[in-house]
């Protein structure tokens, strides 16, 4: 019988020599310079709008626009409730004496990684996991494996193992490549920064009972872990439907519609509450450490992980009940 190595060896090889991953790199060392920019010149507008480059007067100065605006009758509840809860965060910072955006590499990597779980770094896991299964067929490649001494279930977890590998490939390819790039604009500094987290978002009201400051290092490795279980059960479903659709194309097809369409979902189903158990809706985990308002009341860390778990149980269950008894041959 054949050891489970090779057949990972083998996996990750042929991965490489797809150049999927080199693709994924470039993609990521041409977008994080256009965001250092983009970042650059919002601070640099924010200077000449408030004349000085005190973070203090840039949060007060939301705190005046946002309960401004939450007074407006054009703005949509959900929105004014969003904004209460951003005064109240605000106002928080601010009694701490702490700037929760402070210009530096690491802050740009902890925010960077933030805004990507969402949608950019799936869809990096989607264009490598994509053709693991899909792709034997399409190759014809699928026959000859099996008919090697190996057990077919072997042969899927040595796949499984590989997303796994590169799952976390990305995700720390993504952390690095943003301080590296971000550090020559905004400096290398920032790793004992203090973040503060724990904050329990209730409606409006904001639980402040359990918030403590960590440095920022460790708040990054914290924020690196939930990107990283979240990427991963991306990268399992895609195996799912590697498995389930014989053409890569239909495959990346489906994976791209619903990435895309849990994108939307996210910032219009506050009241379509069943949308919760959604896998798309509950990908933000990082959003549970900053206190942000999740689209759905009554979502939570620990509900969001839990539904995201049974999602990547079932899509391993389908898969290797279909591989292991699929008919390769027609």
């Amino acid at each position: 019988m054949v050891s489970l190595y090779p057949l990972v060896k083998n996996e990750c090889i042929k991965l490489v020599k797809k150049r999927r991953l080199l693709v994924v790199l470039l993609i990521l060392a041409a977008i994080i310079p256009m965001f250092t920019y983009a970042q650059m010149k919002v601070t640099q507008n924010n200077q000449k709008q408030f004349g000085t480059t005190d973070w203090r007067a840039e949060q007060r100065q939301k705190i005046v626009d946002y309960t401004r605006s939450i007074g407006s009758n054009r703005m949509p509840e959900e929105w004014k409730q969003w904004r209460r809860v951003e005064v109240k965060l605000a106002q928080y910072y601010l009694d701490k004496d702490v700037n929760p955006a402070s210009p530096n590499g690491v802050t740009f990597t902890r925010e960077f990684v933030k805004n990507a779980v969402g949608l950019f770094i799936p869809l990096m896991v989607m264009v490598v996991a994509s053709d693991l299964v899909s792709g034997e067929h399409t190759s014809g490649t699928i026959k000859l494996l099996l008919t090697r001494p190996v057990r077919r279930w072997k042969v899927l977890l040595s796949k499984l193992i590989t997303i796994m590998l590169f799952v976390s490939f990305i995700v720390l390819a993504t952390g690095l490549l943003c301080y590296l790039i971000s550090g020559i604009v905004f400096g290398y500094g920032g790793w004992d920064m203090p973040v503060f987290f724990g904050f329990q978002v209730s409606g409006t009201e904001v639980d402040f009972s359990n918030v403590r400051p960590v440095a920022q290092w460790l708040y990054l490795i914290m924020e690196l872990g939930l990107v990283w279980y979240a990427a991963l059960i991306v990268g399992v479903m895609t195996l799912m439907f590697s498995v389930l659709v014989r053409s890569t194309a239909a495959g990346m097809g489906i994976m791209l519609a619903v990435l895309i369409s849990g994108s939307i979902l996210t910032n219009m189903v506050s009241s379509w509450e069943t949308a919760k158990y959604l896998f798309m809706v509950n990908l933000k985990l990082t959003d549970y450490l900053t206190g942000a308002l999740p689209p759905i009341k009554g979502m939570n860390l620990p509900f969001s992980l839990a539904v995201l778990t049974v999602w990547g149980i079932v899509s391993v269950l389908i898969s290797f009940t279909v591989f292991t008894k699929k008919d390769v041959l027609n």
